[in-house]
């Protein structure tokens, strides 16, 4: 596991994945990430929280962020939770730090 100092949020498992921490704020007015909340990147979602449609919502903008399909971004804890871990496929770690960045 490849951990960035400078991004606590962010790591890439030896399988190629990239894990990322994410903090939700639903009900946003509009969907972009918004800096650190902790150690968490907090992402501000439009939707609500009500029947999974947060969680639909953030898979749906980090994958056409990182440009990877929806599928790709796998909701790994966090269902009901403003504080979510997300696997992401088919990106690097190197190449998700620098679209971070950006």
């Amino acid at each position: 596991m490849v951990r960035y100092s400078s991004m606590p949020y962010l790591t890439e498992n030896k399988d190629g994945t990239v894990v990322l921490r994410l903090y939700i704020q639903p009900k946003a007015s509009q969907n972009k990430f918004c800096g650190l909340h902790g150690e968490e990147l907090k992402l501000a979602i439009t939707a609500p929280p009500v029947e999974g449609q947060a969680n639909k919502a953030v898979q749906a903008f980090v994958a056409r962020f990182f440009k990877v399909p929806k599928a790709a971004v796998i909701l790994a804890s966090g269902q009901q939770s403003r504080h979510k871990r997300l696997i992401i496929k088919g990106i690097a770690g190197a190449e998700a730090r620098r679209k971070i960045e950006g």
